[in-house]
């Protein structure tokens, strides 16, 4: 079992940056891909970025691309979402996910932090 914490969010007005964490426990995530998922009120969870064990794999949503970087300490068994340039649609609460498979199985989940991007 793994247990997840995120941590970070808050309120910040657009073209702002936050940078969110995620502390895990329980067990090492050196050898899991690592994921971030948001989800905006009255949609559906959506994938933002992963990165794989190493860190020498990253993959972005396309609305965050360029914006947002994932990144990970495996010796703190933490992982990071750093986010630039903010945008009011950013707006949701964020996830911290562990994938064991590598192929896109998150097994397990934080229970969230709050992004709101003011206008």
């Amino acid at each position: 079992q793994v247990q997840l914490v995120e941590s970070g969010g808050g309120l910040v007005q657009g073209g702002g940056s936050l940078r969110l964490s995620c502390a895990a426990s329980g067990r090492s995530i050196s050898t899991y891909t690592m994921g971030w998922f948001r989800q905006a009120p009255g949609k559906e969870r959506e994938f933002v970025a992963r990165i794989n064990y190493s860190g020498g794999s990253t993959n972005y949503a396309g609305s965050v691309k360029g914006r947002f970087t994932i990144s990970r300490n495996n010796a703190k068994n933490a992982v990071y979402l750093q986010m630039n340039s903010l945008k009011p649609e950013d707006t949701a609460v964020y996830y911290c996910a562990v994938d064991p498979t590598g192929i896109s199985n998150w097994s397990y989940w934080g229970q969230g932090t709050q992004v709101t991007v003011s206008s």
